[in-house]
């Protein structure tokens, strides 16, 4: 089995072959050196001490390393998702509806979309087995298991529920001038997930004839991919293509594969964690209105998902009233905002297409 490293430039997951020594990193070209476990000396003990050799704890197996035991799903190859749902719980950016996200999420692709659950990889603070936190590094090492291995007719689907955020950029690479980001839990000690990398890692490696559909609900968050082209519709329904190509030339689409996002809102703009949708339980406004448009029946295309989604929210009264999941309005504020805030779901693609003859399938 080959053994997952992090590439001492970048932190890119790398895949080590059996036996190899080094590696180099195909996103910055670092050369990766591992250490030989046979050279490291054992610790010197004195000749006048007994020594009782204590057998170590058995480590916890990561479930990234293989791929999921669920059977093929017929003609379309397999399935695989990656959900995950953060709420930061006893902290001061605490949300409610993170947790319910990612389950509603998880129901509706074993249940509609018959994706086998083994296949379904859940990261949430309720989780017991420590892999399965969506701490940073393991946020990191279930991306790269969720593309690897991937073969034509796969379909894949990565959700995120949490706070979103933005940085400077400094690479020239960013049409508005920052990076979009991801904060998992432990964002505070080890740092936020940027586009960057979670281009890097699940798009620009997909190959011919994998599919893979981001659902992103969190602020911030409309080209947290850096996918090349993003759906700029208006009110009526019409809408156009922008070229969010990097100026710096930098190739930010796949490698033959289609990654078409779903996310909570554009780049300048907050999402909502709200129960003023569902009027029992706190959920993400975009995952809420998402799933709804399935249920309802307005997920024949891709455009008609993107108008039904931003329809419900807009439509509702007080959504504004919900938690903001805004990490640097919390940080600027030192406090949850609430009233008048509003937010339109995105859609981004590594290629434009007619949205309203695509059909919306997963």
């Amino acid at each position: 089995m080959m053994m997952l490293v992090d590439c001492s430039n970048c932190r890119i997951p790398l895949q080590l072959p059996p036996g190899a020594r080094a590696i180099r990193c195909s996103v910055c070209h670092a050369v990766t050196r591992i250490a030989d476990p046979r050279a490291v000396p054992t610790p010197p003990y004195s000749s006048t001490q007994s020594h009782h050799a204590v057998p170590p704890a058995p480590p916890v197996p990561s479930p990234y390393g293989q791929m999921p035991a669920g059977q093929p799903a017929g003609v379309h190859g397999r399935k695989k998702a990656l959900v995950c749902g953060v709420s930061y719980t006893s902290s001061r950016y605490e949300l409610k509806g993170c947790v319910n996200d990612a389950k509603c999420m998880k129901y509706l692709l074993v249940n509609r979309f018959k994706f086998p659950e083994a296949s379904v990889l859940m990261l949430t603070e309720e989780e017991i087995d420590p892999y399965k936190k969506p701490t940073k590094h393991n946020m990191r090492m279930a991306m790269f298991w969720l593309v690897q291995g991937c073969q034509p007719g796969d379909s894949l689907v990565f959700h995120f529920s949490g706070h979103g955020s933005q940085q400077r950029n400094y690479t020239g690479d960013e049409v508005d001038g920052y990076d979009e980001t991801l904060c998992p839990l432990d964002f505070e000690t080890q740092g936020m997930i940027v586009d960057d990398e979670i281009n890097a890692t699940i798009v620009r490696p997909l190959p011919y004839g994998v599919k893979l559909h981001a659902i992103i609900d969190a602020c911030h968050s409309g080209t947290v991919l850096d996918l090349p082209f993003l759906c700029r519709m208006n009110r009526s329904g019409q809408y156009i293509w922008e070229d969010h190509r990097p100026p710096s030339g930098i190739w930010k689409g796949t490698s033959g594969g289609e990654v078409i996002s779903f996310s909570g809102c554009d780049d300048n703009q907050t999402s909502a964690d709200t129960s003023a949708l569902s009027k029992i339980t706190s959920t993400g406004a975009m995952t809420y209105s998402f799933i709804q448009a399935i249920e309802v029946g307005n997920a024949t295309t891709y455009g008609n998902m993107l108008n039904s989604m931003r329809s419900t929210i807009r439509n509702t009264d007080n959504l504004g009233g919900g938690v903001v999941t805004s990490l640097l309005t919390m940080l600027l504020t030192g406090q949850s905002l609430s009233g008048g805030l509003r937010q339109e779901p995105q859609l981004t693609a590594n290629e434009p297409f007619d949205v309203y003859s695509k059909p919306f399938i997963l």
